[in-house]
């Protein structure tokens, strides 16, 4: 991303990895644990896939923080951040918008 100093970029970088990775374990724990756990009686996948996703939303959240603080944001980002993380597919749409806005504003700085 132009405009953005390394340390601000690797962050960015870093939210969009734990961002994909934690709305990926979302999918999965609401698409595939979930229906084994309540229509096979198989509740093992709800217990670690469950278990990772808490993981994930919590280094989510801390990393979404980080990133407010070390890039100059609109006041939308954290709690559009924050909703994105309940809704399916949610940090996937949250990562393309605050892409498209930082570059949108990198335009209007040059």
């Amino acid at each position: 991303m132009p405009g953005l100093k390394k340390e601000q970029h690797t962050a960015l970088k870093n939210l969009t990895v734990i961002g994909y990775l934690e709305g990926t374990s979302f999918l999965l724990l609401l698409g595939i644990a979930m229906p084994l756990k309540y229509m096979m009686g198989i509740p093992e996948g709800v217990k670690y896939i469950g278990m990772a996703h808490g993981v994930l939303f919590i280094a989510y959240i801390l990393m979404l923080m980080v990133v407010v603080n070390k890039i100059k944001m609109p006041l939308w980002v954290m709690p559009a951040g924050v909703l994105g993380s309940f809704l399916p597919f949610g940090p996937f749409i949250f990562d393309h918008l605050l892409k498209k806005s930082l570059k949108k504003d990198v335009k209007k700085a040059n």
